[in-house]
């Protein structure tokens, strides 16, 4: 029972104080600190306490994970490309036609030091910890995804909370067909390096 009311505790913390104060105007260099701990905690965690072993899975299905994805994300280019140019068409691929170097490099930061980081606390940690917490597992994904839209609560955009909402449905379905947070990284950074190319950088913190 102390258990389980220790990771209630620790799921408030981490998944809604922090990110609710990521909202307030305090120390931009404190904020950092405050993530790079709770990074550090959920990685600790991981290793000593749900014993995660940091390997790719073996007998992974890449064909029906590419072909899963890549029907999603035809449907995100097709809405996407639609939304920038009848609301915002100068944005419209600006960065990769004027900025080439500033796109790659973004994409790669992205990918690297957001994305993975994102789905192992996301993901791995929070199913790998949390899952006993629900009886019900819609209820379950539902969490997740409400809990990974917060963490952009800093942007202040209903757009962009309504954005991660969904996509935190998608990742969690995947996550939880597959069990690999390589395999949802690599589709969370499919989708998120495309609204930076289409054009959607801004609102999500991107240079530009």
């Amino acid at each position: 029972m102390q258990n389980i009311r220790y990771k209630y505790v620790e799921l408030i913390v981490l998944f809604i104080l922090i990110p609710v104060s990521f909202i307030f105007n305090y120390s931009s260099i404190l904020k950092l600190i405050i993530g790079g701990l709770g990074f550090v905690y959920t990685l600790y965690i991981l290793l000593k306490t749900e014993n995660n072993i940091f390997k790719i899975r073996k007998n992974i299905n890449w064909k029906s994970f590419w072909t899963t994805t890549l029907v999603k994300f035809l449907l995100i280019v097709i809405t996407t490309i639609f939304f920038v140019w009848y609301t915002d068409a100068n944005n419209l691929f600006y960065v990769v036609l004027n900025k080439p170097k500033l796109w790659i490099l973004i994409l790669l930061f992205y990918s690297i030091f957001s994305v993975y980081p994102q789905e192992l606390i996301y993901r791995t940690f929070f199913f790998k910890r949390y899952k006993m917490l629900f009886s019900n597992e819609k209820m379950l994904i539902l969490m997740n995804a409400i809990l990974f839209s917060m963490a952009h609560l800093l942007f202040k955009k209903a757009l962009v909370l309504l954005l991660t909402f969904i996509g935190g449905i998608l990742f969690t379905f995947t996550y939880k067909k597959t069990n690999s947070t390589l395999l949802v990284s690599i589709e969370h950074s499919i989708y998120g390096c495309w609204l930076f190319t289409v054009g959607m950088g801004n609102m999500l913190g991107f240079p530009s």
